[in-house]
């Protein structure tokens, strides 16, 4: 089993954080890789079996992926390939913060473990570690810094 994994400790309290993040369909409002999303079957972005449907910019393809947990409490969330942006199976992301109780400031992970095909062993953890995950942490934390 292959592991993705990022954290980032973003510049706002974990309230603000998790405001954005835990909208499922929010993705175009942050993730710089992400041209457009919507919620398939009329379903509210905060519903657990949500699948979201989207695009990556400058033509990149089209991914869903369902929506597994959303923990309020916890400020976590989970999901999987419905259709994958990798040629990889399953496929099971998390999200999850933390507040920095010194700085108010919040700490993030975001985490997949999936299987990759024999020939492709290595090859898809640092791709989305660094251009999906660390990428969007960037992104974001520019947009909340």
């Amino acid at each position: 089993m292959a592991r993705a994994y990022a954290s980032a400790v973003i510049p706002a309290p974990i309230e603000k954080v998790w405001e954005i993040l835990r909208d499922f369909n929010g993705l175009p409002s942050w993730h710089p890789a992400i041209e457009r999303s919507e919620i398939e079957d009329g379903l509210r972005a905060d519903t657990v079996g949500a699948v979201r449907s989207f695009h990556l910019a400058g033509g990149g393809g089209h991914v869903r992926e369902k929506l597994l947990s959303l923990d309020d409490s916890a400020f976590t969330l989970s999901y999987s390939f419905v259709k994958p942006a990798f040629p990889v199976e399953n496929y099971i992301a998390r999200i999850a913060l933390f507040p920095v109780s010194e700085t108010g400031e919040t700490f993030a992970l975001w985490e997949a473990e999936f299987d990759e095909a024999p020939e492709d062993r290595g090859k898809y953890g640092p791709v989305i570690s660094e251009g999906v995950f660390a990428a969007g942490w960037a992104a974001l934390k520019r947009q909340l810094g």
